[in-house]
């Protein structure tokens, strides 16, 4: 390995050890309460160190969010014989079964994902140029989990099963909206649920979903 192969791997690696830090304070003390102080003392960094690789807490947070999305879609990715071999209506049920799994195997990284898609500002406040880089991975990624939703209702539209009297764009859009609240509320709410409604996050989810697909297909 030479010199400035050398010098880049171990930028990435201090690069990745920020990350980890990050995490560990987001998840601890959440986004909002958690500093730059308190991750570069985490990170065992300075602080002039730590802005040398991020200049701002929220370039840090899409990070971790591309991050979370990367670890759903290599979830996605293991499974990729078993979308294509099914149906556009059970594969959409996988789609929503795949995305409870990597709720419950990564739940901080699911949690990240999902309070930044229920913030209503979306972080609209001028972005630095390499915060805004991280931003658009981070849609990119996100992005891609989508396009297999909209690559599922169209395909079953094409088939006679779904309805076609929306944009399968649109469509995807609405499933990708509810699923979010749904998750939102299953996971946050539970005690809410078991005690005015006798019912539980999990028989939401499966609740939903039965009601959402049915919407969706062809009468």
């Amino acid at each position: 390995m030479g010199s400035l192969e050398r010098k880049t791997r171990e930028k990435e690696l201090r690069r990745e050890d920020i990350i980890t830090a990050a995490e560990n304070v987001f998840f601890t003390k959440g986004y909002s309460s958690a500093t730059m102080d308190d991750v570069a003392r985490e990170a065992q960094f300075s602080k002039r160190t730590l802005y040398m690789y991020f200049n701002s807490k929220e370039q840090i947070q899409f990070e971790i969010m591309a991050k979370g999305y990367r670890l759903f879609l290599e979830l996605l990715n293991s499974d990729a014989d078993t979308f294509n071999s099914l149906e556009p209506l059970e594969g959409i049920k996988a789609l929503f079964l795949l995305f409870h799994k990597f709720s419950r195997t990564y739940p901080h990284h699911f949690r990240a994902i999902m309070e930044y898609q229920t913030k209503e500002d979306d972080f609209i406040q001028t972005l630095s140029t390499e915060a805004t880089d991280s931003k658009e991975e981070c849609y990119e990624l996100g992005e891609d989990a989508i396009q297999l939703l909209i690559n599922l209702v169209k395909s079953g539209a094409n088939q006679g099963v779904f309805r076609n009297d929306i944009p399968a764009e649109k469509i995807a859009l609405i499933l990708w909206s509810c699923t979010l609240g749904i998750f939102n509320t299953a996971s946050r709410k539970n005690n809410y649920l078991k005690n005015y409604y006798n019912t539980t996050g999990e028989e939401l989810l499966h609740d939903s979903f039965t009601l959402i697909l049915d919407s969706l297909t062809k009468k």
